[in-house]
């Protein structure tokens, strides 16, 4: 199990974006997807081209977070952060630890809570799912300084 940190260099179009999602996306995988107005609420449908444009999304199961934010239009950055090792489509963000141990990535899991439906921070409504989801947290932390760095939704095992 090596932490990888990782993003596309060149920005992806929708289509190139869904063919990613689906590349990474073992069962079980959870979606969550913003719009302005709204928010999924179906966690387990991954998305379609009929769900874009939205502002950002997230795919997340035991393996990895694959994020995506809208740059321009039909335009999407994307960021990787995986515990399954280098992904060579994808630029390394810091340094990579395999060959050192002393250098790279380290993860902690923790348990994660879900916000309750009534929380405002959302356009809408957030959809109840506490009872039927079971996710939690995932740190990657920078082995030379102890940083956490990113903070990635995952499944536990």
């Amino acid at each position: 199990m090596t932490a990888f940190v990782g993003y596309k260099k060149e920005l992806l179009s929708k289509d190139k974006l869904l063919k990613l999602i689906t590349k990474f996306a073992t069962e079980p995988s959870y979606y969550f997807l913003r719009w302005t107005h709204k928010v999924s609420e179906d966690w387990k449908k991954e998305p379609t081209a009929t769900d874009f444009p939205m502002i950002e999304g997230q795919m997340f199961n035991q393996d990895c977070e694959l994020r995506w934010k809208q740059k321009r239009k039909d335009s999407y950055e994307v960021l990787l952060l995986s515990i399954t090792g280098k992904h060579p489509d994808f630029e390394i963000v810091g340094e990579y630890g395999e060959d050192n141990e002393n250098k790279g990535w380290r993860t902690e899991d923790r348990d994660a809570h879900l916000y309750s439906s009534t929380e405002t921070r959302f356009p809408k409504a957030f959809p109840a799912k506490e009872k039927e989801l079971n996710i939690g947290q995932r740190y990657f932390i920078d082995k030379q300084t102890s940083t956490v760095h990113f903070v990635a939704l995952t499944i536990p095992k």
